[in-house]
């Protein structure tokens, strides 16, 4: 739908959903990066189970209301996490899984950065920066001539300007509208409490 100069389109969203307004990034030039050291540890995951992807997947994103590979039937994650040109990685400190990274090569010459994250109350103390150093030395490679990711409005407040800090930019965005995830069961209650919850009148 195009809108005029000047044109304010309001939609009203209705009880029970969540509008999601999701920014795609891209890197098309291989930046300098140096690797950092740390106190964590970046180990590959070469067949992790769904059930033990997902627990780690759920300590991770809850805060921000992950939910895509909740939504996916088992096999067509345990697929997906096993592809070839899928790589999976456990963030550890003191041999604790606090986090995880996820580049999908399954598109010619292109790197998504599909999942990347640490446990929420690991956030704050600069671990952002060493992943993302860590996942664009693994993401560029000879072949590669793209790397990309996208975030939304469900998403930490930082992320958006880390990425762009980085040396992403950003060249779309898109609005969903979809069912409450935590009125659905796909979450906790207590899950994204940033969004609140507008229960439908009738239930």
């Amino acid at each position: 739908m195009g809108l005029t100069r000047g044109t304010i389109l309001t939609i009203d969203v209705p009880e029970g959903q969540i509008p999601t307004i999701t920014t795609y990034f891209e890197m098309t030039d291989r930046p300098v990066v140096k690797r950092q050291d740390g106190p964590l540890k970046l180990l590959k995951w070469n067949v992790p189970e769904p059930s033990e992807y997902l627990s780690l997947f759920r300590a991770v994103g809850n805060r921000w209301m992950w939910t895509s590979r909740l939504l996916m039937d088992e096999n067509a994650l345990r697929n997906t996490l096993h592809h070839d040109a899928v790589e999976v990685y456990l963030i550890e400190k003191d041999d604790a899984k606090i986090g995880l990274l996820e580049l999908d090569f399954r598109e010619q010459k292109q790197c998504e950065i599909g999942f990347f994250g640490i446990v929420p109350d690991m956030n704050g103390q600069g671990y952002g920066r060493w992943l993302m150093a860590e996942a664009l030395n693994r993401a560029w490679r000879p072949e590669i001539s793209r790397v990309w990711l996208h975030t939304c409005t469900e998403d930490s407040p930082r992320a958006i300007p880390f990425y762009m800090k980085s040396g992403f930019t950003p060249y779309k965005r898109e609005v969903e509208i979809n069912s409450d995830p935590r009125l659905v069961g796909h979450l906790p209650l207590d899950a994204g409490p940033h969004v609140p919850i507008i229960r439908p009148s009738n239930a």
